[in-house]
């Protein structure tokens, strides 16, 4: 006999979106094992940021089902769903800090609403946090005093700070200008490095041929393409991913 396998981190199955009439997501199957970097690749509309807030619930799904650690996402008791949601942290364009306070407070607050943490322990994890991207230096500093690129870490460092079993990162970078971005990137490929589970929507495709352990590519709402980014990007099968490389090589040249 063979050892079972272990259950996924985040297990996607038969994934339907609709917005009205509109069909955004059609039949989403996609696996996430623990420790895996998923790289989510395509144009605008594709369906991709939809996708991942679907995945805590952000947005309904209209039907199908997602499971974290073997755990029902879908149709749960809201309390049920509040703890949840905790497994699944998301970083997205905007940093979201609050800016009447610091970068700890703004680490510690989730922490005390969310998980009911006492201060001190609070604090004690949000500098550990903010260590890990670098920016313990500068937890007494206002968001209005750091940069983008130091905003979206601190963000990052809030996400982790609840230790969350998958991390999601819709279009982190998009709004940082060109040379902050490499500090972002960084912080990832040390989470990737450190055992993080996480799916990744983003234009960064060297950083996808770099870090990613597979690449996912969406089109019109279904996944068209998956593979190791060797495969996708070396080998691409179908047309619409041919086109699609070909479009995002020829604005970067």
């Amino acid at each position: 006999m063979t050892a079972a396998q272990p259950l996924p981190t985040l297990e996607i199955t038969a994934l339907e979106k609709r917005f009205g009439e509109t069909q955004v997501l059609r039949s989403i199957d996609l696996n996430v094992r623990n420790g895996e970097l998923v790289f989510v690749i395509g144009p605008s509309g594709s369906g991709k940021s939809t996708m991942l807030r679907c995945c805590n619930r952000l947005e309904e799904p209209t039907s199908g089902a997602i499971h974290v650690s073997g755990k029902p996402m879908l149709g749960i008791p809201r309390k049920e769903l509040d703890r949840m949601r905790l497994q699944v942290g998301m970083v997205f364009q905007g940093f979201f800090l609050y800016p009447h306070l610091t970068a700890l407070k703004n680490v510690t607050l989730a922490q005390r609403k969310a998980l009911k943490r006492p201060r001190a322990e609070a604090e004690a994890r949000a500098l550990e946090m903010l260590d890990k991207v670098g920016l313990k230096h500068k937890a007494d500093a206002m968001p209005s005093e750091l940069s983008g690129g130091q905003q979206q870490r601190v963000a990052i460092a809030r996400a982790l700070a609840l230790d969350p079993k998958v991390m999601l990162f819709d279009e982190p970078t998009s709004a940082l200008d060109p040379e902050l971005v490499g500090s972002v990137l960084k912080v990832m490929r040390d989470l990737r490095e450190g055992g993080m589970t996480m799916i990744v929507v983003s234009h960064e495709m060297q950083f996808a041929r770099e870090a990613a352990d597979r690449v996912v590519f969406m089109d019109g709402g279904v996944i068209v393409e998956e593979g190791p980014p060797e495969e996708i990007f070396g080998n691409p099968k179908s047309d619409r991913l041919k086109a699609f490389l070909s479009r995002v090589s020829g604005e970067a040249a």
